[in-house]
């Protein structure tokens, strides 16, 4: 009888969690350009633009653009240091700016990818910290923000990588799958320190050296840092990822 009601319990308590949830659902495509060029034996210059939209393609979700610098101490182990430009635009039925308005996103971060192989298995882990600084507008009549609100954040994402055929390391068909999550820190981290997570599962073509390609599945669930009339509010957005890579 003590493990019937311990179950009961559980159950209730999942329930309320759930209840006190606002959620919505999103179809997104991302579209996604890296590229780096090498400017010594271990040193390297990192360039991206993300190309994010809402309903597949339809409607903007965000526009990214990131430049770091790499710094390799060796084989497994990478430092990158850089800056984000990010255009957030009010995709969803709750936008994720209480006014229902586009905002800046501008960041510097600091990484290390830690990369290791077995065999032709490949597992990384990428450790990242965020400084951002986010627009805001003190009133809607306002068309442009008039103020940033200072934020960090701390990511970790674990990727593993196979190799369909195991007979060349230069031109291979391979399966991908990452999971990332996204912790806030600090004074002015919101109503939670859960920020989001992102699971990622690709079909990828490397085609030489220098040219890479993954395409496949993408789950990305968003809390809001506030609250909706009192609950919890939550976006998920699931949809395509399209990733191209070129080594220069």
């Amino acid at each position: 009888m003590k493990k019937i009601g311990l179950l009961w319990l559980g159950m209730i308590s999942i329930a309320i969690a759930q209840s006190n949830r606002v959620n919505t659902y999103q179809t997104i495509g991302w579209y996604n350009l890296f590229a780096t060029v090498k400017v010594s034996e271990k040193n390297s210059i990192h360039a991206e633009y993300q190309f994010r939209r809402d309903e597949w393609i339809t409607n903007w979700q965000q526009s990214l653009l990131r430049i770091g610098y790499n710094h390799n101490f060796s084989k497994r182990v990478q430092l990158r240091l850089g800056a984000v430009w990010i255009e957030t635009f009010p995709y969803s039925d709750i936008p994720i700016n209480a006014l229902g308005k586009d905002f800046t996103d501008l960041r510097t971060f600091q990484q290390v990818t830690i990369q290791d192989e077995f065999s032709y298995l490949t597992l990384s882990h990428r450790f990242m910290l965020e400084q951002r600084w986010v627009g805001r507008y003190s009133s809607p009549d306002l068309e442009q923000e008039d103020d940033y609100q200072y934020l960090n954040r701390i990511r970790y994402m674990a990727r593993v990588q196979v190799p369909f055929s195991k007979k060349s390391k230069e031109k291979f068909t391979y399966f991908a799958a990452y999971d990332e999550v996204f912790i806030g820190f600090g004074n002015q981290i919101g109503e939670n320190i859960f920020d989001q997570n992102r699971l990622g599962l690709m079909i990828g073509r490397k085609f030489n050296n220098h040219v890479r390609v993954e395409m496949g599945y993408l789950n990305q669930i968003v809390q809001l840092g506030r609250e909706i009339n009192g609950f919890n509010s939550f976006q998920h957005n699931h949809g395509l990822i399209l990733n191209t890579f070129l080594d220069f």
